[in-house]
C-alpha cells in the first residue's frame, strides 16, 4: 500500500498523494472530488475519514479567518487611529485653548502691572508733593511756635520782674499774680528755663559769672600753649564759638536729653556747661620760621612763629554730635531765632550786650593784631584803645556815633567827658561802660598822674567786683576784676546803647 502524506496548501486545495505510482488528476476531476468530497458523508470508520474532514474545515476556516481577521484588524486599527486622532485634535484644540487662555492672562497680567505700576508712580508723586506740604506747613508752623514761644518768655520775664516791683512796693494785689506765674511752669522747666536763670541762691551763679569763669580757663589754655616753647611771636587766629550758642546747646541736652532743669546753675550745671564749651571748641597749633635778611640797623635772624587755631564747631556739628532727637532740634531752633537774641543778650550782657559779646570772643589773642592794623598802624602799638574801638566797629557803635574811633585813651575819655557821659570812679559801673585806669606803676607808667593810662569794657558786677575785658593786658586780651571804687579806676564812660 502507498503512503499518503496530508498538507495543508492554504489555498483550497485536497490532500494529494505522493509517490511514484501517483497520478496526477485532472482539472476536471480534482474540481469534482474536491466537491464531491467535502459533501459526501463519511463513516467514522473510514480511514481517512477525519483527516479529511478536519483538513476541510481547516481549509474553509482558515480561508474564512485569512479573509476576516486582516479585514477585522485593519478596521480596528482604523478605529484606533480615527480615536487616537480625534484624541490628539482635542488634546491640541485643548493647548489651543489654554495657550490662548494663558496668552490672554498674561496680557491681563501685563496690562494690570502696568497701571499697579503707574498707580504707584502717581502714589509716589502724590506722596512727595504731599511731604513737600507738610514740610512747608511744618517749617511755618516751628517758626510760628518759635516766635510765639519766645514772646510767651519774655511775657513771663516781664511778669516776673513787675510781680518782685509790685511786692516790694508794697502792692499785696500783686500776690495773685503767681497764679499767672504758675503758668510759666512748663516754659520753667524747659530748655527756655535758662532765661530765668538769675543766680541768686547761695550755690549759684549767674550766666554771665558761669560765662567768666569759663573764659578765663580758655584764656589759660591759651597762655599755657605759648608757654610750652620759645616763640618770637604768636599769632591767634579763629575765636571760639558764640555764648548763645553754647547756652542754647547746653539748655537743650541738659533738659531733654539729662532730665535736669537749667533755672539754676550750681557746680553740676556749670561743669556740664563746661563740657559743652570745649566739645564746641577747637583748638591746634602749629609753629612756622621766618628767615629775615640783614638789613642797616639790624643783622639776619629767623623769626619762630606760634600759630594757634581756634575753630568754633557749629550748631548744626553740635545736632549730630549729641545725636539731637527731631523734638531737641525743634527746641535749639526756637532758642536760637532772631526773636531770641535779645534775650540772649539781656542773659549774658545786660542791655549792652553785643559789645560785652564781642570783647569776650577776643579773649586769648596775643600781640594786638589785628587790632592795631585794622585802626590803621604799620606795626604793632600800645593796643588798648585800639581793641575797644574795634569791638565798638563790630557792633555799628562808631558809624552810629554811640563810641568814638580813638587810638588815645585821653582823647577817648575827652569824647565822653564832652558829652556828659562820664561818671568818676565812684560809680557802679553797667555792663558796656569803659572803664578807665591811671596807673600806680612808677616802673612804667608812672605815679598816679590824673591822666588815663588803660581802657577796657565793663563785662557785668556783682557783690562789689567789677569784672572787665581788657586789650593789652600784659599783651594780650584778657579778663580781669577790680572792687568798685578801686583807686586806679580813673572813672567810667557810658555809651548810651
Amino acid at each position: 500500500m502507498k503512503r499518503t502524506e496530508v498538507r495543508h496548501t492554504g489555498n483550497g486545495a485536497v490532500p494529494q498523494a505522493k509517490g511514484r505510482d501517483a497520478t496526477p488528476p485532472t482539472p476536471m476531476r480534482q474540481r469534482y472530488a474536491s466537491a464531491h468530497t467535502a459533501h459526501r458523508p463519511m463513516s467514522p470508520g473510514t480511514p481517512g475519514a477525519q483527516a479529511v474532514r478536519d483538513s476541510g474545515r481547516a481549509i474553509v476556516k482558515t480561508e474564512h479567518s485569512a479573509k476576516k481577521i486582516p479585514e477585522r484588524t485593519a478596521r480596528h486599527a482604523i478605529k484606533t487611529a480615527d480615536r487616537s486622532a480625534r484624541k490628539t485634535i482635542k488634546a491640541t484644540q485643548r493647548t489651543a485653548k489654554t495657550a490662548a487662555r494663558t496668552t490672554k492672562t498674561a496680557a491681563q497680567s501685563a496690562k494690570a502691572a502696568q497701571q499697579t505700576a503707574q498707580a504707584t508712580v502717581k502714589a509716589t508723586q502724590r506722596a512727595v508733593q504731599a511731604a513737600r506740604a507738610t514740610a512747608k506747613a511744618a517749617a511755618t508752623t516751628a517758626k510760628a511756635a518759635a516766635k510765639a514761644t519766645v514772646a510767651a518768655v519774655k511775657a513771663a520775664i516781664a511778669a516776673i520782674q513787675a510781680l518782685a516791683a509790685a511786692i516790694a512796693a508794697g502792692g499785696w494785689v500783686a500776690i495773685v499774680i503767681v497764679l499767672v506765674i504758675c503758668m510759666v511752669g512748663l516754659l520753667i522747666a524747659s530748655p527756655f528755663g535758662i532765661f530765668f536763670s538769675d543766680g541768686g541762691g547761695p550755690d549759684t551763679v549767674s550766666p554771665s559769672a558761669a560765662v567768666a569763669q569759663i573764659n578765663r580757663e580758655y584764656a589759660d589754655t591759651l597762655s599755657g600753649l605759648q608757654a610750652g616753647g620759645s616763640y618770637d611771636s604768636v599769632e591767634i587766629v579763629g575765636r571760639p564759638p558764640s555764648w548763645a550758642d553754647v547756652f542754647a546747646v547746653f539748655s537743650v541736652k541738659t533738659v531733654s536729653g539729662d532730665g535736669v532743669d537749667v533755672i539754676t546753675l550750681d557746680a553740676d550745671r556749670v561743669e556740664r556747661l563746661r563740657t559743652v564749651f570745649w566739645d564746641m571748641t577747637k583748638i591746634t597749633t602749629a609753629t612756622r620760621t621766618v628767615d629775615h635778611p640783614a638789613t642797616e640797623d639790624a643783622e639776619a635772624w629767623t623769626e619762630t612763629i606760634l600759630t594757634v587755631t581756634v575753630t568754633p564747631r557749629t550748631v548744626d556739628d553740635m545736632r549730630v554730635f549729641y545725636q539731637f532727637t527731631d523734638e531737641q532740634n525743634a527746641a535749639l531752633d526756637s532758642l536760637l531765632t532772631s526773636e531770641s537774641r535779645d534775650l540772649w543778650n539781656n542773659l549774658l550782657y545786660g542791655s549792652s550786650g553785643e559789645i560785652v559779646a564781642v570783647a569776650l570772643s577776643q579773649v586769648g589773642n596775643v600781640g594786638g593784631q589785628p587790632y592795631w592794623s585794622w585802626y590803621g598802624f604799620n606795626s604793632r602799638v600800645e593796643w588798648c584803645a585800639c581793641f575797644v574801638s574795634w569791638c565798638a566797629n563790630e557792633c555799628g557803635y562808631i558809624d552810629a556815633g554811640v563810641i568814638p574811633k580813638f587810638a588815645g585813651c585821653t582823647g577817648g575819655s575827652n569824647w565822653f567827658k564832652d558829652r556828659g557821659l562820664w561818671q568818676d570812679n565812684s560809680y557802679e559801673p553797667h555792663p558796656g561802660d569803659l572803664i578807665f585806669f591811671d596807673w600806680d606803676n612808677k616802673g612804667s607808667s608812672g605815679p598816679q598822674d590824673d591822666l588815663p593810662d588803660h581802657v577796657g569794657i565793663v563785662e557785668r558786677v556783682e557783690n562789689g567786683i567789677v569784672y572787665t575785658v581788657e586789650g593789652n593786658s600784659g599783651d594780650s586780651c584778657r579778663q580781669r576784676s577790680y572792687s568798685v571804687g578801686h583807686y586806679e579806676i580813673w572813672g567810667y564812660a557810658t555809651p548810651i546803647f
